[in-house]
């Protein structure tokens, strides 16, 4: 017998702003992901989304894309503040989500330039205004100014002159010193400190980092690393299925941002084909567990404001969900979620606060609406009670509706 629980994230596929976006996110008003993609290109046709329902949690059809007349679908709230990919997986887990720090890198550069001189390293202020530090002439430590600003810091690098462990270092002493959510360390073949100085920006007279996408970091042999602050993963799906013995694999951007000490992580993937083919090949392989994957290129689109590479990659994971469909046995669950928006189209690059799609496929499923869900612990809290673990520490279980 196949038991095996699997989550898709599309990172960012949201499908509508939130209602409480007018008071909260204010730039956010009228952010559709899934909408506005499909009004770019409607002659679009993602075959096996649509069979699922995503145009039902949408709840409207678009172009080429239907209401599907048979599928097991609802939507989910975001419990955690502002619209933030690492806290979106936290809440996956089953993390119950607090408001973050909010303080630009400002308040802290004193703390982190004093522990980076301590241990050895060049540090140097740079800017006119506002500071971001200059580490050892190629490692830039600033504002993220792609997602909620004042909570995430970037450590922004080059492979052409370092490998990521010794950026990592830098990263880690940053992680150290601050008290924000994350501390975010990545590298790029193709950045340049040329192109690191060039992309630095201020943002609102308060923040001050180096624009990621112009950078270009993402460009080639893009690694990552994710440092969470004050998140309990004894609380969580994959640490409780882990030491209860039971398998937890997590593929691309979520390994790298959910701990699985007692699981399988594949950590720095972000090419969509090899995570796929990795989720296939793990599906193969067990025969019970929990599988989570998270598909980054969506976000990273939505980030460059690139409607066609944003639909490029839906094409490309509406394939592969055919292909893991195809696997689902009698007793296993496939969910296809997103974790926030990220509206190309919108106005501005950072992330939209909007509802998520929850798209489930079992053999035996019936025609089912489960409701606009107050979190995305719903998710985590259902793959407890699939395995008759101990529940997460958030979310309420839908399995009695499937």
């Amino acid at each position: 017998m196949k038991r095996r629980f699997i989550v898709i994230v599309l990172d960012s596929f949201g499908v509508g702003y939130m209602d409480d976006v007018p008071e909260v996110r204010p730039e956010d008003i009228g952010a559709n992901t899934c909408r506005h993609i499909l009004e770019k290109f409607p002659k679009l046709q993602l075959d096996n989304l649509e069979k699922l329902g995503i145009m039902n949690a949408l709840g409207e059809e678009v172009g080429a894309m239907k209401k599907s007349s048979f599928c097991t679908y609802g939507k989910a709230k975001l419990m955690h503040y502002g619209g933030d990919t690492f806290f979106g997986h936290q809440e996956i887990m089953g993390t119950l989500p607090r408001k973050p720090l909010m303080k630009p890198f400002s308040f802290y550069l004193e703390k982190v330039y004093n522990a980076l001189l301590e241990k050895g390293y060049k540090v140097e202020k740079v800017g006119n205004n506002l500071k971001y530090l200059l580490v050892n002439g190629c490692i830039a430590v600033g504002d993220n100014l792609e997602t909620d600003l004042g909570q995430v810091y970037n450590v922004t690098s080059t492979l052409s002159e370092l490998t990521f462990d010794e950026i990592l270092k830098v990263g880690r002493i940053v992680r150290q010193n601050v008290e924000v959510a994350r501390v975010i360390v990545f590298a790029g073949e193709n950045s340049s400190i040329e192109s690191i100085k060039a992309a630095a920006e201020e943002k609102e007279g308060t923040y001050m980092g180096i624009n990621a996408p112009k950078s270009r970091v993402y460009e080639k042999g893009y690694m990552v690393r994710h440092l969470g602050y004050g998140i309990d993963p004894e609380t969580q799906v994959p640490t409780i299925m882990g030491k209860d013995g039971q398998n937890a694999i997590l593929i691309g951007k979520v390994a790298d941002i959910v701990e699985n000490d007692h699981g399988k992580s594949y950590m720095g993937l972000v090419d969509t084909k090899t995570i796929f083919d990795i989720t296939l090949d793990e599906i193969d392989k067990i025969n019970e567990g929990f599988i989570c994957v998270n598909i980054q290129e969506t976000d990273l689109a939505g980030h460059a404001e690139n409607t066609a590479r944003y639909a490029e990659i839906l094409e490309l994971s509406d394939k592969y969900i055919e292909k893991i469909m195809e696997k689902i046995t009698d007793d296993d669950i496939l969910i296809v979620t997103a974790d926030h928006g990220n509206d190309p189209t919108i106005g501005h690059s950072r992330h939209t606060r909007e509802n998520v799609p929850l798209l489930i496929y079992k053999k035996d499923m019936q025609n089912t609406f489960i409701g606009v869900r107050d979190s995305l612990s719903d998710i985590g809290a259902t793959a407890a009670e699939y395995f008759n673990i101990k529940m997460p520490q958030n979310g309420k279980s839908f399995l009695n509706k499937l």
